[in-house]
């Protein structure tokens, strides 16, 4: 016998999506939260970039590369880890970002390669000095999107009769019938955790400053995120259909190696090395001159 949920017991989510249009452009609460993070981060990344004496004016190059390693590391995340078969037989709809699809572990993939590819030309800004000032504002990020993903009434939780659960009236990919049960708002529990990990982050931060050993940062945040990440699955209805019937879901999966990477950063964590011994050690060396 099927449980009978007194569903207007608890919070009737149904607002529209749409904040408010301009002629044919929508703008919806999602890309709000989503511009949000960036901004911030941005704002971020300036002020920890003036506290080490960095150049200012690479903050708005290193924006650049965050919000490009973001977008596409996502959008191939959701297409491939969660739906291979229907996006690899119509390829072009990878394109189609506006249909909506992005996944966090795509992002941490997308972000590091970029943060990479962006130390490469800044050789006082060394690829583990910068994924550990970056894991700050990325923390940031994380909370303003989650809120995003309930606005949207996407990510959703398994049903539950939880005094905070939420009825998702327009809950995308749920039936009419489904649309009336109340469920965890883990969106939300997702957003508060990444919350406390910014406010974790930042506090690490302000204790070493220039001073922050190489890894420490971006250890605790590996560690911290996809561990919540990976409990947190556990509320969510699954989102891959191939993995439905799975031990773990895809986000399990995907957040374990990433939680492994953490621990590893971790263990090899060092001191930060002076400023100018770091660049040398970065810079190649000119071929010796034949006598």
């Amino acid at each position: 016998m099927s449980h009978v949920y007194p569903t207007l017991a608890y919070l009737q989510w149904d607002i529209n999506r749409v904040l408010f249009e301009v002629g044919p452009i929508k703008i919806r609460y999602y890309g709000l939260f989503f511009t949000a993070g960036f901004i911030c981060g941005y704002l971020l990344l300036r002020w920890i970039f003036r506290t080490e004496k960095r150049n200012l004016d690479d903050v708005e190059s290193l924006l650049i590369y965050m919000v490009l390693g973001t977008i596409i590391g996502a959008r191939l995340g959701h297409c491939l880890f969660y739906h291979p078969m229907e996006y690899l037989s119509d390829p072009i709809r990878l394109l189609q970002i506006w249909n909506g699809g992005l996944a966090s572990h795509g992002a941490a993939v997308g972000i590091t390669l970029s943060a990479w590819l962006y130390s490469r030309k800044h050789r006082d800004q060394p690829l583990l000095w910068l994924l550990d000032r970056l894991a700050i504002p990325v923390a940031l990020a994380g909370f303003f999107i989650r809120i995003g993903n309930f606005f949207n009434s996407e990510i959703l939780g398994r049903a539950s009769d939880v005094p905070w659960a939420v009825v998702f009236r327009d809950g995308l990919g749920l039936s009419p019938e489904e649309k009336l049960i109340p469920r965890h708002p883990v969106m939300l529990y997702e957003s508060l955790c990444y919350g406390f990990i910014f406010v974790l982050l930042l506090l690490v931060y302000r204790k070493y400053k220039e001073r922050t050993p190489r890894g420490l940062l971006i250890g605790l945040f590996f560690i911290t995120v996809f561990t919540a990440r990976f409990v947190l699955e556990f509320f969510k209805l699954r989102q891959a259909a191939f993995a439905e019937n799975l031990p773990l879901s895809v986000g399990q999966m995907l957040s374990i190696p990433l939680v492994i990477a953490g621990i590893l950063f971790l263990l090899y964590r060092r001191p930060a090395p002076p400023l100018e011994e770091e660049i040398a050690l970065q810079t190649p060396r000119e071929p010796a001159a034949k006598a």
